[in-house]
């Protein structure tokens, strides 16, 4: 399979990983992306797939909170100009208030939802469109309602991240509305993708395990040791990634030792209020994630460096 300039781009987007490394492991793989994925992280030449973090498209993310319950959306515009302008800010603040009461299960039925006599929500959709004069799409949303507890918000960036947190406790307090903030903060700054590892599969670990193993036995060095080092090295460094990805693992931000844990701080905050804090659900939208942008320069220079 002939390897294209733009297949190298994506995978170096993907992974961060060089430009020679990239076209070297679409290679080696035939071009299949995950397997070259897989190929880039096994030689250390990549970590966990970065699609995710790249941001490449503008717009905004907003949460309207209502009683104990949450609505967050994401509405992308074709540049950040739009995004500031003011028309553009209010219709996405209104696409969040319409699905804070929305039944919709799906994008697709959000956007057929009716918005008011005679118009549906993409009906709408297109009218801003034509006001605003720039492509506009509402991308995802997502409610969350806790009837034991609280929901909090928290947008970052002028709307490029947007943060729910979901909590069951018996005894909502403002110390207690204040820690979840802080928490909400801590998910929008630090990009968790578990609450705690119970969410984690088997699968997930063995795989990671998988990755880890590749790599020592490509470096001649860490490859020569015991068996019993080797699986330890092993432990250690799954234990230290999923202390990353974990909410509750992860290091409270404003931990005055730099040592406290999102679960320790919680706690603290739970015992002084006579409760015990349980993060059941967060949701956080990024603007633009996932999403790619034509950059027909950044393009250029790669079929360049690969001799197309």
């Amino acid at each position: 399979m002939a390897i294209t300039a733009a297949m190298v781009k994506d995978l170096r987007e993907m992974t961060g990983a060089g430009m020679m490394d990239c076209k070297k492991a679409l290679n080696e793989t035939n071009g299949d992306m995950d397997a070259a994925v897989e190929y880039l992280r096994k030689n250390g030449q990549a970590k966990a797939e970065k699609k995710a973090s790249r941001i490449a498209a503008e717009g905004l993310c907003f949460v309207t909170v209502v009683g104990n319950k949450a609505a967050v959306v994401e509405v992308n515009s074709e540049t950040d100009f739009v995004a500031k302008n003011e028309k553009f800010q209010t219709f996405v603040k209104e696409v969040a208030d319409h699905a804070l009461n929305t039944k919709a299960a799906t994008i697709e039925e959000f956007m057929n939802d009716s918005w008011e006599a005679g118009k549906t929500v993409n009906d709408k959709q297109v009218e801003m469109i034509a006001v605003i004069g720039e492509k506009l799409s509402i991308r995802r949303f997502e409610v969350v309602e806790e009837t034991e507890g609280c929901v909090v918000s928290y947008v970052h960036g002028g709307g490029r991240i947007g943060v729910i947190i979901d909590a069951k406790c018996d005894n909502v307090n403002d110390d207690i509305k204040e820690a979840l903030n802080n928490i909400a903060m801590q998910t929008a700054a630090m990009y968790p993708k578990y609450i705690d590892r119970s969410e984690i599969s088997a699968d997930y670990i063995a795989h990671e395990k998988e990755i880890l193993l590749a790599q020592i036995m490509n470096d001649p060095k860490e490859a020569s040791k015991p068996e019993k080092v080797i699986q330890g090295m092993i432990e250690g460094r799954v234990s230290k990634e999923l202390k990353e990805v974990c909410l509750m693992d992860q290091v409270y931000v404003k931990a005055e030792d730099g040592k406290q844990t999102v679960k320790q701080y919680l706690d603290e905050v739970g015992k002084k209020a006579g409760t015990t804090i349980k993060i059941n659900k967060f949701v956080r939208f990024e603007t633009g994630e996932g999403m790619e942008k034509k950059n027909e320069d950044f393009a250029a220079e790669v079929a360049a460096q690969m001799g197309n």
